[in-house]
């Protein structure tokens, strides 16, 4: 795993995003979700695995209902610093647009196959993905199914567990960074005023 295509789509002096040197894996991976107002607004949603983040784009953003089937588009790899991104990618560049992390924590591979606990890398080139996630807003068990190869088109869906609830619509009634606390109007405000 490389983050050579995320380094050639960008001109890290002029994003302000990480470079990708600074953080290591930790015991436990971890996932971030970034809301991401870019040239349409979606949520970034990755995966540490093999020291990097395994990224998708999901225009919906992530849901608490299983009957939910968010469309997830796969991306480039990022660094695992950039689990720590929240800000202002200039208009001009890659990916342009306001940032904050709406999510993060650490999660835990749950994909079996015969007896045994699949490793993340085998599960995702297979397209199948099982994870448990333990985030502020979001915890419990999420599928990762590939739909689409050639496109890189994925399906999240929330796993019928004790943490789904139909009722529950985390990405329109929570709204703020659970790091900064801010919310994407905030953060875009600080930074033309700084």
């Amino acid at each position: 795993m490389s983050i050579k295509d995320y380094r050639r789509k960008r001109n890290l002096a002029r994003s302000g995003e990480p470079k990708g040197s600074s953080r290591s894996p930790g015991d436990a991976p971890i996932f971030v979700i970034q809301k991401h107002d870019a040239s349409t607004l979606h949520y970034d949603f990755r995966l540490e695995v093999d020291g990097v983040l395994k990224s998708w784009a999901v225009p919906k953003g992530p849901s608490t209902d299983p009957s939910d089937k968010r469309l997830a588009i796969e991306t480039e790899d990022h660094p695992l610093d950039y689990a720590e991104f929240e800000g202002i990618i200039p208009k001009e560049e890659y990916g342009g647009g306001t940032v904050l992390i709406w999510d993060r924590g650490p999660y835990e591979n749950i994909t079996w196959k015969n007896d045994d606990l699949m490793p993340m890398e085998e599960a995702l080139a297979a397209g199948h993905v099982l994870v448990r996630l333990k985030g502020r807003k979001l915890a419990g068990g999420y599928a990762l199914q590939r739909i689409d190869d050639e496109k890189g088109q994925w399906l999240l869906v929330k796993m019928d567990d004790e943490e789904a609830d139909a009722r529950r619509n985390p990405v329109s009634t929570e709204p703020k960074s659970v790091v900064s606390g801010r919310t994407l109007e905030d953060i875009a405000e600080e930074e033309k005023d700084a």
